[in-house]
């Protein structure tokens, strides 16, 4: 029955796919309010974590952000049968990408590039958008439902030569491809639990969360480029950002250098809450005697 549901939910996307993206956008966007509504579970997670992070906020701010997350979120699944049928001619058209000229100038001068992508909603279109671009490593978690594992890993890997490694390849194979010119798309600020995870405030609340960053730029000798793509309003597409490469990074402190990255996502989500993946319950490991908050 699941596999069944899943097949209906593809072809559903496919159809969609077909359609402009301003249609699609009002689609998502009535998809989301659904979910605003009858999704308690996932409603509730989204108000603590507004609640923990913006806490000057009124309660109606609170909740303006939370329906206008939803509506990105239903864009957001909808849109993704772009990624995995609209063609490459297509999708350049729709995400405009900014900055490239810093990652080339890296991988001219032989300097690996890690490439700091948190989770902001549109992070699978960027993903796609860069390996049009560049040849790539990033981390390919398998899912459970073997419909949806097959076609989310053709949308990470239909475009140019992209490498898939799993979390059991360690990071040996993470800092070799980087070693051997392949930027490494890495989303590390979610909650992953205490293994290899210090606490460090983000939005104020301690926070676990992993070191990654750090130690991977100092093994791999990488460049950090920071990359978040914005979902346009409607038909307007979708834009995706590198960064200048961080100066002074890593340092002998990994805590600092943990806190740093926080800080530079904290600054990114005031530009555009609504956007951010609020849905993950990003408090859920607390220090020793502290209760969770969900």
């Amino acid at each position: 029955m699941a596999r069944m549901a899943s097949s209906i939910a593809v072809a559903v996307f496919w159809l969609l796919h077909w359609l402009p993206l301003g249609v699609q956008a009002r689609i998502g966007g009535a998809v989301g309010e659904l979910l605003y509504r009858f999704a308690g579970r996932r409603r509730h997670i989204v108000n603590v974590n507004l609640r923990l992070c913006f806490p000057a906020m009124t309660e109606a701010e609170r909740a303006r952000i939370a329906r206008a997350h939803f509506h990105a979120l239903g864009r957001s699944m909808l849109e993704r049968g772009l990624l995995w049928w609209a063609s490459e001619e297509r999708l350049k058209g729709l995400i405009r990408l900014e900055g490239r000229e810093h990652v080339d100038a890296l991988i001219a001068a032989g300097r690996p590039v890690l490439l700091l992508a948190p989770h902001f909603l549109g992070l699978d279109i960027g993903g796609a958008r860069f390996a049009m671009e560049f040849n790539s490593v990033s981390v390919y978690a398998r899912q459970n439902n073997p419909v949806f594992d097959r076609w989310l890993f053709h949308g990470r890997s239909r475009f140019g030569d992209q490498l898939l490694l799993s979390r059991q390849d360690g990071v040996r194979g993470t800092v070799k491809a980087m070693k051997a010119g392949r930027p490494f798309y890495y989303l590390p600020d979610m909650d992953y639990g205490r293994e290899d995870s210090i606490f460090v405030p983000f939005f104020g609340v301690p926070a676990a969360t992993i070191t990654g960053l750090s130690r991977l730029s100092r093994l791999a000798r990488a460049a950090v480029v920071p990359v978040v793509t914005e979902m346009l309003p409607g038909g307007k597409g979708y834009v995706t950002r590198l960064g200048e490469p961080w100066a002074d990074f890593p340092t002998e402190d990994v805590e600092a250098d943990t806190l740093r990255m926080n800080q530079w996502i904290e600054s990114v989500v005031r530009t555009m809450p609504e956007q951010y993946y609020w849905v993950h319950r990003r408090f859920k490991t607390r220090p020793p005697g502290e209760k969770r908050p969900y």
